[in-house]
Parts: structure tokens; C-alpha cells; sequence
């Protein structure tokens, strides 16, 4: 066996080991990056929400802060609603189910 025959020999052995190659998708990647940061979004989203029903249930915020603050809301409820409609998301697709600690949302 020469060394070319050798090599070649090695080559296919270790193509014949070696995982193949992973086909990605470029829409189905965006599409996951999406979701991803759109779920962190969200969750950061629905805290704040909490935290100012909690502010204004104890008083600690005026008139026009409470407007503000439900308009700002709004808004973000609003903007979340185009990008899942841009990325064709649902709200389910932003709950991730994280295993054995349920689902995130």
C-alpha cells in the first residue's frame, strides 16, 4: 500500500467515524432567536406588570405615573404583538416547557 492508497484509507475511516455535518436552516434559526428574546421579553414584560399592579395596590405611585406606566404597558403589549405576527409566533411558543421545572410562562 502506497501512501496515497493509506491516506485515502484513513480519510474514509475517519469520515466513516465522524458525526455528520449539521444542516441548518437560516429561517428556522432567526425564527428560534426570535422566540428566545422575544420569551425573555415577555417575561420581563409580564414582571414589570406585576410590579406596578403591586405599586399602585399600595398606593405608592400618582395619577399621572399610573397612566404613564399604562401606556408604557400598552405599548410594549402592543410591539410584543407584532414581532410574534413578524416571526409567526404564537404566546404558546413563547411559554418554553423548561423539563422537569415546567413550563416558563
Amino acid at each position: 500500500m502506497n501512501t496515497l492508497d493509506f491516506m485515502n484509507t484513513k480519510q474514509e475511516k475517519m469520515d466513516a467515524d465522524s458525526p455528520q455535518r449539521i444542516k441548518l436552516d437560516p429561517n428556522k434559526m432567526r425564527k428560534g432567536l426570535a422566540q428566545l428574546v422575544l420569551t425573555v421579553i415577555e417575561l420581563l414584560r409580564q414582571l414589570l406588570e406585576k410590579q406596578a399592579l403591586r405599586r399602585m395596590e399600595g398606593g405608592s405611585l400618582t395619577e399621572e405615573e399610573v397612566e404613564r406606566l399604562g401606556f408604557a404597558l400598552l405599548q410594549l403589549s402592543e410591539q410584543m404583538d407584532w414581532f410574534r405576527k413578524e416571526f409567526d409566533l404564537t404566546e404558546e411558543d413563547l411559554n418554553l416547557d423548561l423539563g422537569p421545572l415546567g413550563k416558563l410562562l
